[in-house]
């Protein structure tokens, strides 16, 4: 129980002193409130959407590095024809590398029809490929830079500089978390020692929002959660009685500083951690699993155990609450992603056979426990690549023109494509979709308003669309 502050009971010397202390008892207030984990000032409790919600979750699958649209799911015969003619009138600044500019390059993979929509699909994905129709595609996604970092930033937090808030902590600022004992957004990055994304976790970091909302990174090694056990000579109580005297010294803190927005962050951070050592080992714990549901997911396939592994906690961790979880498949350099500058049917052909089978084991493992309904699943990248070859490469550079995403579950109408690139891939031209839309349509199926979900900072409400965004309606259900 908290004590009566002393300036309650010790008259006050000044107008000036009384009116620092008032504040400082108005902040001791909240935090009272907040130690006794009362729902309305606990930043991560769940809160009410604008609008009846149709997701409750989101799942990321995000392919690091810019996975190549022609060479997936935007099929273009037209490419084959011309394959080896120059593109008339192409900018070589279009890409990265301006002086490694060839000819229009045909796919290396084969690609046929799936499912009653008759989706064309590579070859590399053949598991997924059985799952198109509960699939939206976006084909015209275009963004604004050809550069990993900046389109990273933009992909993942709506603006292409550092600093602002990514997806995962706008969701969970809006709508909080329906577990206690779990962080509300969690990210998974590359397993086999190839690094983070380029930006590192400035990807998943909650810019000027209460760091409370930020992503919880899964270590890919050993425990993918630091101090996760508690030492052998820490028992339950000396731990408790030590997370009590972390909250009297935050109780002075609140008193000298009243006006801080961290403070009920750190708090719940260090209680959250304390209820996370008994739930956390429980949900990562895929022995619990049976053998068919490890073979689904391809963790007996060698080539994608580790994605496998990913696939499978994600979905433990938002059947219990989790409300925002993004895996990213590939690390920091060209080879190690899906940065296919060089052999794109090698870069492409090995990460799909890491990622397909867990991905489509992922979406039918939803499906069967009535989960898909409620769970938005997302596959995508920071940008497409271009039709071209990079010369000497057999590569693709990058293409801010043109990306393809996908939706599925979680109130996404199944099957349907919309917009469409030229007919050799290079440019998004039928109903361009920009990243702000794609943005406005993931929070408008979470119940959403992606024009009222604003955080005040430096005098101005911002908002992850910025002044920008339409929700994309055709895909919804």
């Amino acid at each position: 129980m908290l004590e009566l502050p002393r300036f309650f009971a010790e008259p006050s010397g000044s107008r000036r002193q009384f009116l620092s202390r008032a504040g400082g008892g108005v902040g001791l207030l909240a935090l009272a409130s907040l130690l006794g984990e009362a729902a309305e000032t606990n930043p991560l409790a769940p809160k009410r959407s604008h609008f009846p919600a149709k997701a409750k979750s989101i799942i990321w699958l995000f392919m690091n590095g810019g996975p190549s649209q022609v060479d997936t799911w935007d099929h273009k015969p037209e490419l084959q024809k011309r394959d080896g003619q120059e593109l008339p009138g192409f900018d070589k600044n279009t890409g990265f590398f301006t002086g490694q500019v060839g000819p229009l390059m045909k796919s290396p993979f084969k690609f046929a029809q799936y499912g009653k929509c008759g989706k064309w699909v590579s070859e590399i994905f053949p598991h997924m490929a059985k799952h198109v129709d509960k699939m939206a595609f976006v084909h015209s996604l275009w963004s604004d830079s050809n550069n990993h970092s900046p389109a990273l930033f933009k992909i993942n937090t709506g603006m292409a500089r550092m600093g602002f808030p990514c997806v995962g902590s706008w969701v969970t600022y809006g709508l909080g978390s329906e577990s206690k004992n779990l962080p509300a957004f969690c990210v998974m990055y590359d397993t086999l020692g190839r690094g983070i994304p380029k930006g590192h976790a400035l990807n998943w970091g909650a810019g000027f929002l209460p760091t409370v909302y930020q992503g919880t990174a899964f270590k890919p090694q050993g425990e993918p959660i630091d101090n996760l056990a508690r030492p052998a000579d820490l028992d339950s109580q000396r731990q408790r009685n030590q997370l009590d005297l972390l909250s009297k010294l935050n109780r002075k803190n609140a008193d000298q500083h009243p006006a801080d927005p961290d403070l009920a962050a750190r708090v719940e951070s260090f209680e959250l951690a304390y209820r996370m050592q008994m739930a956390a080992p429980e949900a990562l714990d895929l022995s619990k699993e049976t053998k068919e549901t490890h073979s689904l997911y391809g963790l007996d396939n060698p080539k994608a155990t580790h994605f496998a592994n990913q696939c499978l906690t994600a979905r433990r961790l938002v059947e219990r609450g989790v409300r925002f979880v993004q895996i990213f498949s590939g690390g920091m350099d060209n080879d190690l992603s899906w940065d296919g500058h060089n052999n794109i049917a090698k870069n492409h052909g090995g990460f799909a056979a890491e990622t397909d089978l867990p991905i489509a084991g992922l979406l039918e493992d939803l499906a069967r426990r009535g989960l898909l309904d409620s769970t938005l699943v997302v596959w995508g990248g920071e940008f497409g690549r271009l039709p071209i070859a990079q010369k000497g490469s057999g590569g693709r550079d990058h293409n801010p023109h043109a990306n393809t995403f996908w939706l599925a579950g979680g109130g996404v109408k199944g099957g349907v494509s919309y917009g469409a690139t030229d007919e050799i891939g290079f440019k998004a031209v039928e109903n361009r979709a920009s990243v702000h839309d794609l943005h406005a349509t993931f929070l408008h199926l979470l119940g959403l308003d992606h024009k009222k979900l604003t955080y005040r900072h430096n005098g101005r409400d911002f908002r992850l669309t910025d002044v920008f965004g339409n929700v994309l309606k055709d895909v919804l259900a």
